[in-house]
């Protein structure tokens, strides 16, 4: 899988996912307003927790391993059956625990109890979610990166038609469900389109449960789980501290940079995640490994620069175009936001090597240190310069992060290299 191929292939995806991110943003902006953005971006928090718990973590695992047995089919059939059945049983016992107190999450997200039929749809369809994902790491670990798109691109579209239609007759609710519905409806256009695919049968997906496998995969789930739980409980927190001193409006328009900064980041995103995983955890060579790395900053970096730097220099257009007038505070977020977002891609090309190579207990320390750093210094920096200072404490954190993961990969890499170059 070449890096420029797979660049081109995740652009498309990016592209379709980005308008109709944008699309879904303006629109539910547009008839919700702020207080809507952060409802939402409450529900996605959630969500992303839920869904990581529901599969058991394991989708960077199947995607390393399914890259690592790609010529030894007999270890490709135990994986993808023991990936699956571990799904089955983790999003069934997900969907019950979320039905039985869904009430309770409703309170506990919302502020009150009417959406708790939102949460019930969400543990009737999780099974379908979790299954899809693990579709959608299979063609990733063995670089179908055409079908890949395409599975991908339904996702994204299925999104934005549902946002469509459900923002508009049930506002935020709406927006709840069209989160929800898109990707559980996406799994069946997912079988269909991967029929012929010599893996889709019994023997590759149901058949036994191998405890060495499942060893190996869950290796990767301590990693994904604890991101699962770092990332979005961080950003909870921060949300209500603003909440709390400032009001939901001003939650509402930080939620609105966060979503434009996840969204226009797509492009780099995908590339990291379908090209470096499988790339790098099938080499065990350092100067091979050094090689790569330095490769993808040729290619991402620059990249990543004139992203950073376009939507920084049409910000006004982009809170006019993509939100309302109740979003122009959103303006003084930019400049430390967008610095912050340069930095956190930079640090993500090193941080990829802690997942392909299992790096399990650095991972979770950078994990958990930097997400309470973050809530420290976004409550700290708040006090002093308003909801201007939580977009300075998100570029102060990643710069943190990257400096920490170049003397990292320098010890991971460089000195290690020298050491074997000296026996």
């Amino acid at each position: 899988m070449k890096l420029i191929k797979t660049t081109l292939y995740s652009g498309f995806i990016s592209f379709v996912r980005i308008i109709s991110g944008f699309i879904s943003v303006k629109i539910v902006a547009s008839i919700i307003g702020p207080s809507g953005i952060a409802a939402v971006g409450a529900f996605s928090n959630f969500l992303s927790v839920i869904l990581t718990f529901s599969n058991g973590a394991i989708n960077s695992g199947i995607i390393k391993y399914t890259a690592e047995y790609a010529s030894d089919e007999s270890k490709k059939k135990l994986l993808f059956s023991t990936a699956t059945r571990i799904t089955i049983i983790c999003s069934v016992i997900c969907g019950i625990i979320i039905i039985i107190f869904s009430s309770y999450i409703s309170m506990l997200l919302f502020g009150h109890g009417d959406y708790y039929d939102v949460i019930i749809c969400l543990g009737l369809s999780l099974l379908f979610y979790s299954l899809n994902s693990v579709l959608v790491s299979i063609l990733n670990g063995l670089g179908k990166i055409g079908s890949y798109t395409i599975v991908n691109t339904a996702g994204a579209v299925f999104g934005l038609v549902l946002t469509l239609l459900l923002v508009h007759y049930l506002g935020v609710k709406g927006a709840l469900y069209a989160l929800i519905l898109s990707q559980a409806l996406v799994f069946f256009t997912s079988i269909l389109f991967l029929l012929k695919e010599y893996w889709l049968k019994k023997e590759y997906l149901f058949s036994t449960i191998d405890k060495d496998v499942s060893k190996n995969l869950f290796k990767y789930s301590s990693m994904a789980i604890v991101t699962a739980l770092t990332v979005p409980v961080s950003q909870l927190f921060v949300r209500n501290y603003i909440i709390g001193e400032f009001g939901i409006s001003d939650a509402g328009i930080w939620q609105g940079m966060m979503r434009l900064s996840d969204s226009y980041l797509t492009f780099v995103n995908m590339a990291l995640v379908t090209y470096y995983l499988p790339k790098l955890s099938s080499i065990s060579d350092n100067s091979l490994l050094r090689k790569e790395i330095f490769r993808g900053y040729k290619l991402l970096v620059p990249v990543t620069a004139l992203l950073c730097l376009c939507v920084y220099f049409t910000r006004t257009y982009i809170i006019e175009i993509l939100f309302t007038k109740d979003f122009l505070p959103m303006e003084h977020l930019f400049k430390w936001q967008i610095l912050g977002d340069f930095f956190k891609i930079c640090s993500y090309v090193l941080a990829f090597l802690m997942v392909a190579q299992a790096k399990t207990k650095f991972y979770i320390f950078t994990e958990i240190l930097f997400s309470v750093s973050y809530i420290f210094l976004s409550m700290l920096l708040s006090r002093l310069m308003g909801l201007e200072g939580t977009a300075l404490a998100f570029c102060l954190n990643y710069f943190g992060y990257l400096c920490l993961m170049i003397i990292y990969f320098r010890k991971l890499v460089f000195l290690k290299q020298e050491h074997n170059n000296g026996k």
